[in-house]
């Protein structure tokens, strides 16, 4: 499966965030969040194993009860149910990767 980005659309989600939902099937996903400058990302926490790649910026992020600055090149992992959260420090963007895949996403 191919995916482009230009075929993709940049959903806005409201006070200085959007993601675009890329590939997806099976039990994966892939989206691209993107943050402006002081851009908040809610704590929150979801049944889905979660990778998030900093492809540019800087973030404070929260996991469980660990806080800490990444950049771009940084990757996290967040197990399922964990509480999770950031706030952008530098506008960026980010990859995250689910398995299985946000059928939340999908349905909205």
């Amino acid at each position: 499966m191919f995916v482009f980005s230009k075929d993709c659309p940049l959903e806005d989600l409201g006070n200085g965030v959007s993601r675009r939902i890329l590939a997806h099937g099976g039990k994966m996903m892939q989206v691209e969040v993107h943050f402006a400058d002081g851009a908040i990302g809610y704590m929150h926490n979801h049944p889905h194993e979660q990778l998030t790649h900093i492809l540019s910026g800087e973030f404070e992020f929260t996991i469980g009860d660990v806080t800490k600055i990444v950049k771009t090149g940084d990757t996290l992992y967040k197990e399922p149910n964990i509480m999770h959260g950031c706030k952008c420090l530098k506008a960026g963007v980010l990859l995250d990767t689910f398995t299985p895949i946000r059928e939340d996403f999908l349905t909205k």
